[in-house]
């Protein structure tokens, strides 16, 4: 793809517009693209150490605002699982950042545009090249974008136990599955709602959060570790 195509077509996929393009280029090139053009590109690294931080920095404020009921080694695996390669990778997947990063020849070839390390790499780079150009505000938008509305606290961040469930009951046509609000306290900035999950009227799993979609959340946990499928 045309660099300039790529470039307009990248700021259309993420919703941001740079006003300066250059801050960019840097961030989707590769150090082995930038090494075969060594007068005219630098790579991407040193913005990936600054993306990383600013990463870090956006994913600790959330999580310590919204998931106030959790203690600081809980939040600490919280972060570690929304900040590590395998969750950028994924988030990536959502915007095919891997499409638009500049890679060198040899690299291209050796599949490059599929590894996880390049990919994460140049997300954490973007996010720098975002936070240079606009602040924290449109970054941290951006960024947010990207973290599930339902994080479980032993950092699994990716498991929609909800859907897992779903999928294993209906293997039998005649099962259902019904979530019912059981209980809601606390005032209204900080409120816990429990939820329980019901197979044929048959609470099988109960769940607490700050929001009746965490508690499903939970609840289903619950249920699949009580079936025998563990914390998948």
């Amino acid at each position: 793809m045309d660099e300039l195509k790529a470039l307009k077509e990248f700021q259309q996929r993420i919703g941001y517009t740079f006003n300066d393009e250059k801050l960019l280029y840097e961030a989707l090139s590769h150090s082995s693209f930038a090494n075969e053009n060594k007068k005219t590109r630098r790579s991407n690294e040193r913005l990936e150490f600054l993306g990383d931080s600013v990463l870090s920095i956006v994913v600790s404020d959330h999580i310590f605002e919204h998931y106030q009921h959790l203690p600081e080694g809980e939040l600490t695996k919280m972060r570690a699982s929304l900040v590590c390669e395998k969750a950028l990778f994924e988030f990536s997947k959502k915007i095919e950042l891997g499409k638009y990063i500049f890679l060198g020849k040899g690299e291209e070839i050796t599949g490059g545009r599929e590894r996880p390390s390049i990919i994460s790499d140049a997300f954490e780079a973007v996010i720098a090249a975002i936070y240079l150009d606009g602040g924290i505000e449109p970054v941290s938008k951006y960024i947010l974008s990207f973290i599930p509305e339902s994080i479980t606290p032993d950092g699994s961040a990716f498991h929609d136990y909800k859907t897992i469930l779903q999928e294993i009951i209906q293997k039998n046509p005649e099962e259902r599955i019904e979530y019912h609000l059981k209980s809601e306290s606390g005032p209204d900035h900080n409120k816990k709602f429990t939820v329980q999950v019901l197979l044929n009227s048959n609470v099988i799993g109960e769940g607490t959060g700050k929001s009746k979609k965490t508690a499903e959340q939970y609840a289903a946990k619950e249920a699949l570790e009580l079936m025998g499928y563990g914390a998948q």
